[in-house]
């Protein structure tokens, strides 16, 4: 499902759903919220993210983005928050899983996914590490905003490889019991909100292709950089199960 950029003035005064995003890098929290959007076919219009913005600021409050607002509720940002807004407005097809045991998992895997600390955020502080250790990594300049942004300290540049080896070798096991069980999926037999965002993040290891998804080239290598250690939890499962959501479920080639 595609969508458009509108200038602030206009999206303030329309109604509906806006949403305020990063443009020009695939940054897995707000390709993943456009994802949620897609699958549940919900109309939306977008607003690129412009770092001290006031204006913008007193509109959609003061988080990162991707931050929603529908008419004139509450912005809302994070990944729980968008969920369960397009949960409401667009009930089918869930992405949440109504028996309660899997729905206790899928927002336990959503977490280590997504959430502060989680696989996208200690990969971003990798990253970070990497770049004011001039060892790859994100450009300096946008390792250094980056860290002052997140809460960047060496301790935790230093200790965020290894969360993200465990945090891929967890995905992993996850998917291949999965497979066992005879589904495609991370929760039960359906596709949910986590496998939306186990593809979304891959792009953080394993960038899509050039015709897939146009993008800087340093931060397309920033993205690709990986250790050995990283490289081998990579599994081949997690980016078959990423190729299968954008074949089957998400859009191409990626709308940056």
């Amino acid at each position: 499902m595609s969508f458009q950029y509108v200038g602030l003035d206009e999206a303030i005064a329309r109604p509906g759903l806006r949403m305020v995003v990063v443009s020009s890098i695939p940054s897995p929290w707000g390709e993943a919220a456009k994802g949620i959007l897609h699958v549940k076919g919900i109309d939306w219009v977008a607003v690129r993210l412009v770092y001290d913005d006031e204006k913008l600021t007193q509109w959609a409050g003061e988080r990162s983005g991707p931050i929603a607002v529908y008419n004139d509720e509450k912005p809302r940002g994070g990944w729980s928050e968008i969920l369960r807004l397009a949960e409401r407005l667009a009930p089918t097809p869930p992405l949440l899983p109504k028996d309660p045991v899997e729905r206790v998992i899928a927002f336990g895997l959503a977490h280590e996914l997504m959430a502060e600390g989680g696989l996208a955020w200690s990969r971003r502080v990798e990253l970070v590490h990497a770049g004011l250790q001039n060892k790859g990594g994100f450009p300096e300049r946008i390792s250094k905003y980056l860290a002052r942004k997140y809460g960047y300290s060496p301790a935790a540049g230093a200790a965020a490889g290894s969360h993200v080896v465990e945090l891929l070798q967890m995905l992993t096991a996850r998917l291949k019991a999965q497979h066992k069980a005879g589904s495609r999926y991370y929760v039960g037999h359906a596709l949910s909100a986590v496998d939306i965002y186990s593809a979304a993040v891959m792009a953080m290891f394993a960038p899509l292709p050039e015709t897939q998804c146009k993008m800087d080239e340093g931060m397309r290598a920033a993205f690709g950089l990986r250790g050995a250690a990283a490289a081998a939890a990579l599994d081949p499962a997690l980016l078959g199960h990423r190729d299968m959501m954008y074949a089957d479920h998400l859009e191409l080639p990626l709308a940056l």
